[in-house]
């Protein structure tokens, strides 16, 4: 009878240690979802070693379709997404289906439209990101209205990594020494900001790059953004 009581108690203790631990994803879940599909974000991007395309991205998501604006040296890259893999991208010859501008070969070499066509084409909102991010850390505290916890080796080599896509190498780079963390803020149960951090050398083509790179999402005007699409943008979303 003792022994069937102690297994009793241990397996509810065991449970309780697993919804405990289970809890802060589970918040983190719940205050993404929060935001609904109407919300506006600004993205900025540090790199530690000082390399990258910089500048900030911004975006505005309602009724079914998002904006965004990326800063990329001295340009200004705008597209128009309205599902998964479907929008259109603002180029040089003027507004380009998502389809299209991924299907640009250029000159044969590296073609940054073609690229940024295919990155957009696997682009996340915020919210589902975040949900992402948080399932890939070991585990998450809490202090007040920070959430934080240290990455997975793969959730790490995951943000180090990228994909050509279609026309291209679709094997990705090498990565070793991949580290990261992230780190949440909620208020009245809805996330406001949220931090990814990684570490780690990525190898490809025989080149090493170091990587140091700390990426911030800030997140604001929930449920009062408004998406205006350029006319001869409209006509191109495929």
């Amino acid at each position: 009878m003792k022994t069937k009581t102690l297994f009793c108690a241990l397996t509810l203790l065991a449970g309780s240690l697993a919804i405990a631990q289970a809890a802060p994803q589970d918040e983190i879940k719940a205050a993404a979802k929060k935001l609904g599909d109407n919300y506006s974000w600004k993205s900025t991007v540090e790199n530690a070693n000082g390399r990258g395309f910089g500048g900030p991205t911004e975006g505005k998501m309602a009724d079914g379709t998002t904006f965004i604006s990326m800063t990329r040296r001295d340009n200004t890259v705008e597209a128009v997404l309205v599902s998964t893999n479907k929008g259109a991208l603002k180029t040089q010859d003027g507004w380009r289906s998502l389809s299209e501008a991924a299907e640009d070969s250029g000159d044969g070499g590296f073609n940054w439209t073609a690229f940024t066509a295919r990155m957009l084409q696997n682009h996340k909102a915020p919210s589902e990101e975040a949900v992402e991010l948080a399932g890939q850390a070991q585990e998450l505290k809490q202090e007040g209205d920070v959430y934080s916890g240290t990455l997975t080796e793969a959730g790490a080599k995951s943000l180090l990594s990228f994909r050509r896509g279609r026309g291209g190498n679709n094997d990705g780079p090498e990565i070793s020494n991949a580290k990261g963390s992230v780190k949440f803020w909620v208020k009245d149960g809805q996330l406001t900001k949220y931090e990814s951090k990684v570490q780690g050398t990525v190898s490809f083509n025989g080149n090493d790059r170091e990587v140091d790179r700390t990426t911030t999402v800030e997140i604001k005007d929930v449920g009062t953004t408004k998406v205006e699409v350029p006319e001869e943008a409209k006509k191109k979303l495929q």
